[in-house]
């Protein structure tokens, strides 16, 4: 399976749908869940437990964008596997854990170089940046970039 290039117009347009229309959100909820129901559950799962409840919200609206940018250039993706979500997210937070940066941004360079959709990850990026008026924590930044990241590379079928 081959995703194209999910380019910013594509995430811009699902994130504008969403903002105008607060039953769309709980549409493509439902849609998500039915379609991804392995993913839906590792946004759920003990993976996240140390989030807040508002960066708990946080990952699944911005998992919910990526999906459905996704979906929507390609609407029969097939479900994906616990076990490909997970060899995923291990590989994400070692390449995050062989970081030597100091800064968030810096340390997520190397997850850029090559990247196939770089601009869903420049969209979880851009939501993670550590500004005065954030709610995410240093530890719940690095978390939903990892759990953002794998969803975007399991989707996609990215192999890192």
């Amino acid at each position: 399976m081959t995703v194209p290039f999910i380019g910013e117009d594509i995430i811009d347009g699902v994130t504008e749908a969403l903002s105008d229309n607060e039953n769309y959100y709980d549409e493509i909820v439902a849609e998500m869940q039915g379609k991804q129901p392995i993913l839906f559950s590792y946004l759920l799962s003990e993976s996240f437990k140390l989030l807040t409840k508002e960066e708990s919200d946080f990952l699944f609206y911005l998992a919910v964008v990526v999906w459905k940018s996704v979906d929507e250039q390609v609407p029969e993706l097939p479900i994906l596997m616990s076990d490909n979500i997970e060899e995923q997210e291990e590989k994400s937070w070692a390449i995050l854990n062989e970081s030597k940066a100091k800064q968030f941004r810096d340390k997520l360079d190397a997850f850029f170089d090559k990247y196939p959709q770089e601009d869903l990850l420049a969209f979880v990026e851009d939501a993670l940046v550590d500004d005065e008026d954030s709610f995410v924590t240093k530890e719940g930044r690095e978390l939903l970039f990892i759990g953002l990241k794998t969803t975007i590379d399991t989707l996609c079928g990215i192999a890192v």
